[in-house]
């Protein structure tokens, strides 16, 4: 426990310095926010705050982790230290796919940024190596933990291998559509997350609960600055990252199932996507005022810190069932 609250600090640290050192270079090159026309007009003041700024907390958690790594390896537990770097490394794959989209957008000024096929094929790709990375190299095979019954199964191969890459794709995606209001997917993500290292304590899997912790104290500084009313977005490239990072968390626990209770709130934000989507569709009326969610509650008169309140609270509650499930 002294160790992961003492990485959690230095990665919140080294965070907040890397925020007040790059935050002023994004000013600088003029990456800012593009907002949409038809976003709530709130929203329009926004325009021009920094973004992609997920690359701070992706920046920390690669500096923290290779200390990390090094500081193990040299106390002589190279395991744990082995461990850290494949998760790493494709976890910041998620995180490229994320920066290229935004830099496309933000410095190219392709308002489109990457087409929707590559960024899936992307995505699809980092997948299938983080399924494989779990199958074969991690040899934590292809079980899962099913919670209140709490036991495992094991799925065969060619079930599991689409299974694992539907999660990760549907996980990322999700939190990319909760990044809408200032702090939500940040705060939301935070709270997955630590739920997500508190398992890995209680489980006793070193390496989640290091690279969960270092994640976590990131996430935290990161927070500082992206609070309403924010001074930089994450972005693409944060979203992506935080998202396949949760994913990848809950795969290498064998919990991915336990996604659907603490990861309510990214769901629902999905959800109210899809089923606007297909009932304007149907019948040329919405159901939301706008969606995803957060967007709907704006838009009823509710501040962006009242969203991000409600939402974390909620998050924070679903975490606490999804332990008691375990």
């Amino acid at each position: 426990m002294n160790i992961q609250t003492t990485i959690l600090l230095i990665s919140f640290a080294v965070t907040v310095v890397l925020a007040l050192i790059i935050i002023p270079i994004l000013k600088k090159i003029n990456i800012g926010q593009i907002e949409r026309e038809e976003g709530p007009k709130s929203h329009l003041k926004k325009q021009g705050t920094p973004t992609m700024g997920g690359i701070i907390f992706m920046l920390s958690i690669v500096i923290c982790t290779t200390g990390t790594y090094l500081y193990y390896k040299l106390n002589g537990e190279t395991n744990l230290a082995r461990n850290l770097i494949p998760m790493l490394c494709l976890t910041i794959g998620f995180g490229i796919v994320g920066f290229v989209d935004d830099f496309k957008k933000l410095v190219l000024q392709n308002t489109k940024g990457l087409k929707p096929a590559y960024k899936m094929i992307g995505l699809l790709i980092i997948s299938i190596l983080y399924t494989l990375f779990i199958m074969k190299f991690s040899n934590y095979g292809t079980e899962i933990f099913i919670p209140i019954i709490k036991k495992e199964i094991t799925l065969p191969i060619c079930l599991y291998i689409p299974f694992a890459i539907i999660v990760i794709l549907a996980t990322t995606n999700s939190v990319n559509l909760t990044d809408g209001v200032d702090g939500l997917s940040s705060s939301v993500c935070a709270i997955i997350i630590t739920c997500l290292t508190v398992i890995a304590m209680i489980k006793s899997v070193g390496e989640v609960a290091i690279l969960g912790s270092i994640a976590v104290g990131s996430i935290l500084g990161f927070l500082m600055f992206n609070l309403h009313p924010a001074k930089v977005m994450m972005g693409d490239t944060g979203s992506l990252f935080l998202g396949g990072l949760i994913s990848c968390f809950a795969l290498y626990l064998k919990m991915p199932l336990l996604l659907l209770v603490i990861a309510f709130v990214p769901i629902i934000e999905t959800l109210s996507v899809i089923i606007q989507v297909y009932y304007y569709k149907k019948t040329g009326n919405r159901i939301f005022r706008m969606a995803p969610l957060h967007h709907h509650f704006e838009l009823s008169g509710w501040g962006e810190n009242k969203v991000v309140r409600v939402f974390s609270v909620i998050t924070l509650l679903v975490c606490i069932i999804g332990i008691l499930m375990i």
